[in-house]
């Protein structure tokens, strides 16, 4: 089965919620992607840490993926520190220190260099640029941003946009790249640079699969909804776990069609919903294969319907 190569952060988060808290818990946007994505196929793990990155962190790292591309810098490990409203939509950045991460230039070691699937998590697009030079066999490529690189590092991201197959962004973020309030202008804005699929995040209330079919011209949609859940422990991650699920789904079906994406989507959602369970990358951590598998099929009973 071929690996997916994901660049992105490893770190540690200490993160408050209504419902508990973690100090310096496993964290970062590769971590989660990796500890996701595994449960299809196998991953190829590029980021940087401190010389302070627990051993039972990386131990955990090393049982979801190949970690020879996660390097040791001198100095301390990323870290985030964040608390969440009751309303889990809202949450207030504590505090920020990229440490080693300010040093971070990926170097893709040779055995990463021909992975057909390639994952840029959210890191400075100057840096996405250097890991799409350095890959050579890359079949399909998916880029996730945020608004802060939108702002500050246009013009590099719009660069990677040309040059990947899948962008994923929330709706914030489109409407601030696109300059526009409309989700469809701005999508279609964003699939006009190159990429064939925008993956749009609405947090709790799911994610829309855009794809403009040029045969037919028409658009495609595929909406699916967010697992309706009881206990939403932290809800840090879910958007890069939903990044593995999708991805990795796709690296092991082996197949781009649309009945893929929209199969690729579910399972996304699917594996998201596990993430918010529990704090850092717990629940994903004793995740099974079946237990996955189950609650694609409630996706399906929860969406289909009957014609008229």
């Amino acid at each position: 089965m071929a690996p997916i190569l994901c660049v992105g952060t490893v770190g540690l988060d200490t993160v408050e919620t209504p419902f508990g808290r973690v100090d310096e818990a496993l964290g970062g946007s590769a971590a989660y992607f990796a500890a996701a994505a595994s449960l299809h196929a196998p991953v190829q793990l590029v980021s940087v840490v401190g010389e302070d990155f627990p051993q039972e962190h990386r131990t955990l790292l090393a049982q979801k993926a190949d970690i020879e591309g996660l390097e040791t810098l001198p100095g301390r490990c990323f870290r985030w520190s964040g608390r969440y409203h009751f309303d889990m939509n809202q949450r207030d950045t504590l505090d920020t220190q990229l440490n080693v991460l300010a040093e971070f230039n990926p170097k893709l070691p040779e055995s990463y260099r021909d992975a057909e699937y390639v994952f840029l998590a959210n890191v400075d697009p100057v840096l996405q640029l250097r890991v799409l030079e350095q890959s050579r066999g890359a079949k399909l490529t998916m880029l996730d941003s945020m608004n802060f690189w939108i702002s500050s590092a246009r013009e590099a991201l719009t660069d990677v946009i040309r040059r990947v197959d899948i962008v994923m962004m929330n709706e914030e973020e489109v409407r601030q790249y696109a300059d526009t309030s409309n989700l469809l202008k701005g999508a279609r804005q964003i699939i006009a640079l190159g990429p064939k699929t925008l993956i749009i995040k609405k947090g709790e209330y799911g994610a829309v699969l855009f794809q403009r079919n040029e045969q037919e011209g028409r658009d495609q949609f595929f909406y699916c909804p967010a697992y309706p859940l009881e206990d939403v422990k932290d809800p840090t991650g879910a958007g890069d776990s939903f990044a593995g699920g999708f991805l990795g789904y796709l690296a092991g079906a082996g197949d781009m069609s649309m009945a893929h994406l929209r199969r690729a989507l579910v399972f996304g959602s699917a594996v998201a919903s596990f993430t918010v369970e529990d704090f850092s990358v717990r629940r994903l951590a004793t995740l099974t294969g079946d237990e996955l598998r189950q609650r694609y099929r409630d996706f399906r009973e929860l969406t289909y319907f009957d014609e008229v």
